[in-house]
């Protein structure tokens, strides 16, 4: 029997990452030893985790009619990922992101959207059927936030579960922060969201509380090293890390959701799903690149 179905809506991008001794300060120019390009964007990265941890994934996603396109369309399918319902964009590229990555592991991302950025709502017509009869709904912020919001209303609609993993932060409307079945910030993210400024878990806790009564059912704050804090159901559980030396954290975030996600899909509780995820990260961030460094199943 297939494994519930997992749509993930969201942006592909083709990262080019240079390493380097450090970020740049504004107006400074470095001389780096690196280059390369790997595929990427927050929503192509939660698809490729689902699959290779074993979810059931059918991602949306709007391609340039370009050679990049191409190539993330036949990526999609060697990842086993359903592309039925990939969209291609007549007149826009498709999404680049600039990436530099210091010794220590740690970035810095400009993203040029493209195709990204002209997603419809009207485009997702097609897939609504399919929408409807899977399981979760996963979503990030690199498409517009009417696509993200309208989607999330729909899916909340037919009882499907929506996680909404709020990157790059915004500001979210209130009609959508209510179909979120499972917020999945950052700790930048979650500060901005909440308007308090977490610097340790007792600060992510009063955050959790600040976006709960939003109207979000579960918040889960990535912590990085220090793990992960969960607030459902009125209780606070912390999920610490695995304990890793990280060579680029880039799809770190994107590993989590995707694993969150078939966890979840599998019918595991938060926390159990959430210790999957915190896994799944600590082995990404060992590894460059962004879709190069998400592990597989059996490697968890």
């Amino acid at each position: 029997m297939a494994s519930p179905l997992i749509t993930i809506i969201g942006s592909s991008n083709m990262d080019m990452v240079v390493k380097a001794d450090h970020i740049p300060e504004p107006g400074e120019t470095i001389l780096s030893g690196s280059f390369f390009m790997n595929p990427g964007g927050k929503g192509a990265n939660q698809a490729v985790a689902v699959a290779r941890l074993g979810g059931n994934a059918v991602f949306i996603s709007k391609l340039g009619n370009d050679l990049f396109g191409e190539q993330f369309a036949g990526l999609f399918k060697k990842e086993g990922i359903d592309t039925r319902h990939l969209l291609s964009d007549p007149l826009l590229p498709s999404g680049v992101a600039l990436i530099t990555v210091d010794k220590k592991g740690e970035n810095s991302i400009v993203v040029a959207q493209g195709a990204n950025a002209n997603m419809q709502v009207a485009d997702l017509s097609a897939a609504l059927d399919t929408i409807a009869s899977g399981k979760i709904v996963l979503m990030q912020l690199e498409i517009p936030l009417e696509v993200v919001s309208a989607m999330a209303e729909y899916a909340h609609s037919k009882g499907v579960m929506v996680i909404l993993n709020p990157a790059p932060a915004c500001q979210l409307p209130e009609n959508l922060l209510q179909c979120v079945d499972l917020l999945t910030p950052n700790r930048s993210e979650a500060s901005l969201l909440s308007g308090i400024t977490i610097t340790d878990s007792s600060t992510a806790r009063e955050a959790a509380v600040v976006l709960q009564q939003k109207g979000i059912k579960n918040v889960v704050i990535t912590m990085g090293a220090d793990g992960a804090i969960i607030y459902a159901n009125g209780k606070f559980t912390h999920i610490e890390s695995v304990r890793v030396t990280p060579v680029d954290t880039t799809a770190a975030g994107d590993v989590f959701n995707g694993a969150v996600a078939v966890a979840l899909s599998e019918g595991d509780d938060l926390e159990t799903a959430v210790r999957f995820g915190c896994r799944a990260a600590a082995i990404a961030v060992t590894r460059p690149g962004a879709q190069s460094s998400i592990p597989y199943r059996n490697e968890l």
